[in-house]
């Protein structure tokens, strides 16, 4: 590194660009300031030079090119006689000492950077780790248990058993929670592991930046040197031929090295339309794991997690009986919606001083509670009820009246009826173009038989609770 020059009144050049750093986040947006200015160290400025080392060449090329005139601007007003910057490239020490292993944030701290923790042996901009998302606050239960037991592999950075981990999932699954709770078991048990988490977007864009400003070589030494590489929300590439071309050779040159590659997407690699053959082939070569939706007992148990956490943050805020198990039935869906609405009861609690019950819970969250709400079909009812007694769809919407079919037939009506909002006659014309006095005659008959047939009404619970579920 170069020796760093005081400026004129004695400040340290760091104390400047302390100074600096936050003028510049609020100019340019913090995560702008978090991937291109913070791996920057300013060494001070000497005969009209500012002088900054950067970690590679490509980023202090990008800053030069994208900030330069901002940061000379900054400088000038600080006091500095900058005509230009420069930006030198930091070189390793012969012997560099590992750095110590970091403090790990609270869990709601700010979430630090990827490229501070590898100070030192590679700084890259990349998404920030959140420092709420890792093993000991993932809830596991069936769904995502082989996923979970699969990303403690990985993390445990044993003999590579499976290369790549891929992940799939929908939309608040656990999937970036995993990814997030590898990298922190990663850096806390070796902190001069050099791991890399981001986006496949983020990718793209280095990739380009880098064919943009002729920084090619730079871009491939850093993606193909680090020890682990997390590439969120993979087919965000699909179609985009020149960024599967790159990744597909730094996939292939980290498999060659037996570096870890740990990928997810929102669905399986040979779903991914507009992904070249090779690339999924590659992507199916470890463990392809599904996090399937979550079930009630899961759902509860994130809730009872989320709560204890929430009850020490709001010693004054009680929760009443069946607020946990109502909220993890009615919300199915999505687990961050069920984070969130966990988090509005509470803080709504908080502020009007009432205790959380059912009805608290209604009026706070009608919003959530409707657009949560099971969409049920009515092609889904009569291929739930065809499947359960064993009969063809086409039986279900035939003329055949005999009791094998007809009573299956009322028992579809009478679901559609209560489980979806469609009106008799659109029922009716559903199931053959039949009249809405038939589908009334079904509904009261199952009603009728729900009282004094235990199998009818055995069926009929099933039933529903499949659909709903």
């Amino acid at each position: 590194m170069m020796p760093a020059v005081a400026s004129m009144d004695g400040e340290t050049p760091g104390a400047t660009w302390d100074r600096l750093r936050a003028i510049l986040a609020a100019q340019i947006g913090q995560d702008a300031c978090r991937n291109w200015i913070e791996p920057l160290v300013y060494l001070g400025s000497d005969r009209g030079v500012g002088r900054f080392e950067a970690p590679t060449g490509f980023i202090g090329t990008w800053v030069s090119r994208n900030f330069g005139e901002t940061i000379r601007q900054l400088l000038l007003q600080e006091g500095h006689a900058v005509v230009r910057l420069e930006f030198v490239v930091a070189q390793p020490a012969e012997s560099p000492a590992r750095p110590a292993a970091p403090a790990r944030p609270a869990v709601g701290s700010e979430a630090r950077p990827v490229a501070e923790f590898a100070r030192g042996d590679i700084e890259l901009p990349a998404s920030p780790i959140d420092a709420r998302f890792t093993f000991d606050s993932f809830v596991v239960g069936k769904p995502n248990a082989l996923a979970h037991a699969a990303a403690r592999r990985v993390a445990d950075r044993g003999q590579v058993a499976f290369n790549p981990l891929f992940l799939y999932g929908g939309v608040g699954l656990g999937k970036t929670h995993l990814m997030h709770a590898i990298a922190w078991q990663v850096k806390s048990t070796d902190p001069s592991a050099r791991v890399l988490y981001l986006s496949a977007e983020q990718f793209m864009n280095r990739f380009i930046a880098a064919l943009r400003f002729k920084e090619m070589h730079g871009f491939k030494e850093l993606f193909r040197s680090v020890d682990m590489l997390m590439v969120d929300d993979v087919q965000f590439i699909s179609g985009k031929e020149g960024t599967q071309e790159e990744f597909f050779h730094t996939f292939n040159a980290l498999i060659d090295q037996q570096k870890q590659i740990v990928i997810s997407a929102d669905r399986a690699p040979g779903e991914i339309d507009g992904l070249e053959e090779r690339i999924k082939s590659r992507l199916q070569w470890g463990l392809v794991v599904d996090l399937h939706p979550t079930d009630y007992e899961l759902r509860l148990g994130i809730l009872q997690s989320k709560a204890e956490a929430q009850l020490a943050e709001h010693p004054g805020v009680a929760i009443g009986s069946g607020v946990m198990e109502f909220l993890a039935h009615r919300i199915s869906s999505n687990v961050r919606v069920l984070e969130g609405a966990l988090n509005r009861l509470f803080a709504f609690a908080s502020l009007v001083g009432r205790r959380i019950d059912l009805d608290m819970t209604q009026e706070c969250l009608a919003d959530i509670l409707r657009a949560s709400e099971r969409k049920v079909t009515i092609d889904e009812i009569l291929r739930k009820v065809a499947d359960h007694y064993n009969l063809r769809m086409s039986d279900l919407l035939s003329a055949r009246r005999a009791r094998a079919v007809a009573r299956p037939r009322q028992v579809a009506m009478y679901l559609a009826k209560t489980l979806t909002s469609k009106s008799l006659p659109d029922i009716g014309r559903r199931f053959g173009g039949r009249d809405h006095t038939t589908v009334i005659h079904a509904v009261r008959k199952i009603e009728e038989l729900r009282q004094s047939d235990s199998q009818i009404a055995e069926d009929v619970e099933l039933l529903r609770r499949m659909l709903e579920a």
